[in-house]
């Protein structure tokens, strides 16, 4: 089997099915074929010499069956073609160069089928080819295994080469084709039997057609203008409902927001601050950086950082340690300066919270939710470091980041715990202040997270203003009432809803012996005494909102609460509270009068005579309040204090049960009356 093969003499195969691959095909052609006259008159491409070949050696082929003499008496329209041939490769003997008696079997023209193919004339072979090369007519038709030919005018049969595991591969592989259009045939039946849903058409048309932006820019301006002066300038027969819908579809395409919180957003901003707000969410705020005054000055650092290349300024009268910078030649978080601890990189807006607490020295503070660690730094800072603070997180690798941060600045007062702030007052209390930053949905620092605008819903919001009525609750239980110098709770929030600011203050007011003071922040906007049908305590006028439309801060909330009792108000059985929240009335669990509101001289303060003459006012109601409560109820309540007050730490300060605790500072105090003066002025003389 097989051909034969002469080890004497060495034969030339042909290119075979690599012959596209192979460079000097062309050459080796030439040689049996005689030259065409138009070759010096046009100069060919290779693909286009090739098919020239091709063509003229499919002319010069004999037709199937007959033999290779038969071939030499009859004439053919090749002859001139094969007469060249020998002329060029004659030898001596008269003998074919290359060929023999024992080789010249099977160097006979192959008579395989060859299946008919449109003929080309070659001026159309030849058009377009001058200068540069087709690949995609000259590979279609090399790759091919019947169009192979090699150089002494046998078809090379690629099935022949294959080995027979190869073509049982292949066949193996056409039927796992098969298989697949098959299946894929069956989906799109199936695809086209079920319509399609509504958002996934949307998507659809819009990655089709995409919106015309600017014609929505042009469209929300025009809607505002029209809704600001609606009466004159509203077109007939269309109500103001149909102008707010359209623009609010038109904000949340041009802003990429959710329905839900662009609907939230046109509840909480006039239409002449919506569009500032949401342009502003888009612009990222200044980097600002706080001077740490344990190690440098303020005055001496933006010396150093200047001479470094870095452009800045003092950030505002209202701050004495913040720097705004505007562009830097080196890294602003990796100079020698920020390694030595000389300043922190903040938010300006976080340093609003601090400074309304106004810590105090050789106070024992809680910061309920430190991470990452920059207000309880400048706590301490305020502090000098003096006193302990308290740094609590639930997260344990948010505390990482606040180790590394008081190591590197020099804070040397802070203790670092990690707990569950709602169960914190059973673990520690007495502090003198308390600094809640709760966690939010954000809404405030849009331009840091823009994911806020798509991934919150009205779930979200609820769970967050859950969790912050439990911690600010918390943070209350955990502040001494009897403090000397404080007694005073911080609450703040990076978000601009009402649901996780107003609403949960107004829950605490509610619930806690606690009023609203001012901040003494001299700037932002009042926080909302009304909203939609809500209405909160009149003292919620003292909080304060900063927005980034109006102050170029993060959105943020600051209410500053003082605590006057350390008793937590029982509600009496079978009388609910009152419906409007934060109104005053006869029992325990009523908020509280602002602060600066005198109360009216001889009134008995039972709240602030301390726990040995607690009345049952605010227990019972109010057709029992002028009877004082029997004596062993009162024994029994003070053996409770007791146990209580042993039960504490050496941390916390214990107040004597013996004694009435100390008013607060500028609180409300029971004046004597004026007989009492007259008869201590005579016991005095």
């Amino acid at each position: 089997m097989g051909r034969k093969l002469d080890p004497t003499q060495k034969v030339k195969r042909g290119p075979g099915r690599k012959a596209r691959k192979q460079r000097g095909a062309e050459q080796e052609l030439l040689r049996f074929l005689p030259p065409d006259p138009e070759d010096d008159a046009r100069k060919l491409s290779s693909h286009a010499r090739r098919r020239a070949a091709k063509r003229r050696i499919k002319a010069a082929r004999p037709p199937a069956g007959k033999t290779a003499g038969a071939l030499q008496d009859s004439p053919a329209p090749g002859e001139p073609l094969l007469k060249g041939a020998k002329k060029r490769a004659a030898s001596q003997d008269g003998r074919l160069d290359g060929f023999s008696d024992d080789n010249a079997a099977w160097l006979t023209p192959s008579s395989a089928k060859k299946r008919p193919k449109p003929e080309e004339s070659e001026e159309e072979a030849f058009s377009g080819s001058e200068g540069r090369e087709e690949p995609s007519e000259s590979d279609g038709e090399e790759g091919s295994d019947d169009g192979m030919v090699d150089d002494y005018g046998a078809l090379s049969s690629g099935d022949e080469e294959l080995l027979p595991i190869e073509r049982a591969a292949q066949e193996q592989k056409g039927q796992d084709l098969s298989e697949e259009n098959s299946e894929e045939e069956d989906d799109d039946e199936d695809e086209e039997k079920e319509p399609p849903k509504q958002d996934e058409t949307q998507e659809t048309d819009l990655q089709l057609n995409p919106p015309d932006l600017q014609l929505i820019h042009q469209r929300i301006k025009d809607n505002i203008e029209v809704l600001q002066n609606f009466g004159t300038k509203r077109e007939e027969g269309r109500s103001r409902q149909e102008y707010l819908t359209l623009l609010r579809q038109d904000l949340a395409t041009y802003y990429s927001y959710s329905d839900f919180l662009i609907g939230k957003m046109m509840e909480l901003f006039p239409l002449s601050e919506l569009v500032d707000f949401l342009e502003s969410n888009e612009v990222s705020r200044p980097v600002t950086l706080r001077t740490n005054t344990l190690k440098t000055r303020r005055r001496d650092l933006a010396q150093a950082l200047i001479n470094r290349g870095v452009n800045l300024d003092p950030l505002g009268k209202w701050s004495k340690t913040g720097l705004v910078v505007y562009d830097s030649s080196v890294p602003i978080g990796a100079t020698p300066e920020y390694l030595a601890g000389h300043y922190m990189l903040q938010g300006a807006s976080s340093l609003l919270p601090v400074m309304a607490l106004a810590p105090q020295e050789n106070e024992r503070i809680l910061d309920m939710c430190c991470a990452p660690g920059g207000k309880t730094s400048y706590i301490a800072q305020l502090m000098k470091n003096t006193g302990v603070i308290l740094a609590n997180d639930s997260n344990v690798e948010r505390l990482q980041s606040v180790v590394g941060n008081l190591h590197r600045l020099g804070v040397t007062n802070v203790v670092v715990s990690r707990c569950d702030g709602r169960q914190f007052p059973k673990v520690l209390g007495g502090f003198d202040r308390v600094l809640l930053d709760a966690p939010c949905s954000g809404t405030g620092v849009i331009a840091k997270d823009p994911t806020v605008k798509t991934n919150k819903d009205e779930k979200d919001i609820l769970r967050c203003a859950h969790l912050q009525k439990e911690l600010i609750l918390s943070a209350i239980d955990s502040v001494n009432a009897a403090s000397e110098t404080g007694g005073y709770i911080v609450y703040c929030t990076c978000s601009v809803m009402v649901e996780e600011n107003e609403w949960v203050v107004d829950y605490a007011l509610k619930k806690r012996n606690v009023r609203l003071v001012p901040t003494g922040l001299d700037f932002g906007k009042e926080g909302f005494v009304r909203f939609k049908e809500r209405r909160f305590h009149p003292s919620l006028k003292s909080t304060r909102r900063f927005y980034p439309h109006t102050h170029n801060l993060d959105g943020f909330f600051v209410a500053k609460l003082k605590k006057f009792s350390n008793t937590i108000p029982v509600a009496p059985q079978g009388e609910e509270p009152a419906e409007e929240p934060g109104v005053p009335s006869a029992k325990g669990g009523s908020a509280p009068v602002a602060a600066t509101a005198p109360l009216p001289a001889g009134k008995k303060q039972e709240g602030l005579k301390g726990i040995k003459k607690q009345t049952a006012k605010q227990v019972n109601s109010a057709s029992t309040a002028a009877k004082t409560q029997p004596p062993g109820e009162s024994r029994a309540k003070k053996r409770k204090k007791w146990a209580l007050a042993a039960r504490r730490g050496s941390f916390q300060k214990r107040p004597r049960p013996s004694k009435a605790a100390r008013p607060t500072p500028g609180g409300p105090r029971a004046q004597p009356g004026p007989g009492k003066k007259r008869r201590m002025a005579r016991n005095h003389q």
